[in-house]
């Protein structure tokens, strides 16, 4: 039986994200840039005989139907597929951190088995079934940094210097729908461009999610001053609780407590797994 070991899949950051509006659907429009980082998932995959598909947690354990799973029967059905699976996950990226850690599985997952089960769909094809996992799994199946608009279904590939950046996640996690219905939430943000952003890059804009989940979550707070005393200015990246900041070689080292999670990271120019997708149906 064919294997695939040690596939990774990258977590990202969300170098700004602001709210533009609100559709009558009650969807919220943004604006962001996602950036692809070096902090990442590990995935194994056996395949096997009969369709089961089986998940072994080799680090933190995951809920029974987490998307991993879903996305390897998504394939599967959509495809009529015989084969099965059986997924190890080395689990690295954090839950509730608004890094995509599940999209970024989901994604993996998605183009290790189009390769294993030799299905041989395309990127097109593989992103309308990731868009049914999620808003973000497209963005991980393309595979490079984006400026991101809509609800998340508008992507367009930007170019981004190579930096590094801290990386910090405090214990407790934020849940996204509690902070997208906030009253508080502000929604009207002016919308910009992607010239505006890249005369400023880093240093650009806010997060417009991060001031109600300050009040939340009171250790996003405390993981932004620790950025501060290193001398950086921090940002919440995604629906939190991680935040980060574009650091340079002399930046020190980062003080929090031991049970934190804290990590200096590189960007990615692309996702590691490029081309893994068929060029053509």
């Amino acid at each position: 039986m064919k294997k695939l070991f040690d596939v990774p899949a990258p977590a990202k950051l969300n170098l700004f994200l602001h709210i533009t509006g609100q559709r009558p659907d009650g969807y919220h429009l943004l604006q962001s840039v996602f950036m692809l980082i070096d902090w990442c998932d590990t995935l194994h995959f056996e395949q096997r005989p009969g369709g089961a598909i089986s998940r072994e947690d080799l680090t933190v354990p995951l809920p029974a139907d987490d998307l991993i799973t879903r996305a390897a029967k998504l394939l599967q059905q959509q495809t009529g597929c015989s084969q099965g699976v059986h997924i190890a996950v080395d689990k690295q990226i954090p839950a509730q951190a608004g890094m995509g850690g599940g999209s970024s599985d989901a994604a993996s997952c998605l183009l290790a088995l189009n390769q294993l089960w030799n299905l041989k769909l395309n990127l097109e094809t593989l992103e309308k079934l990731g868009l049914q996992l999620g808003a973000d799994v497209p963005f991980f199946l393309r595979g490079r940094n984006a400026w991101v608009e809509g609800v998340g279904e508008k992507i367009t590939p930007i170019e981004l210097t190579s930096a590094n950046f801290w990386v910090i996640k405090p214990p407790a996690g934020v849940e996204t729908a509690q902070i997208f219905k906030h009253p508080a939430l502000q929604r009207d943000t002016k919308p910009a461009t992607i010239s505006v952003f890249a005369a400023q890059a880093y240093d650009f804009g806010h997060n417009d999610l991060q001031p109600v989940a300050q009040a939340i979550c009171p250790e996003i707070t405390e993981a932004l001053e620790a950025l501060k005393l290193a001398g950086m200015n921090g940002k919440m990246t995604g629906s939190g609780s991680a935040v980060f900041a574009h650091c340079t070689p002399s930046t020190p080292q980062i003080v929090v407590p031991d049970h934190w999670q804290v990590r200096k990271c590189s960007n990615l120019e692309v996702h590691p797994l490029q081309g893994w997708a068929a060029s053509e149906s």
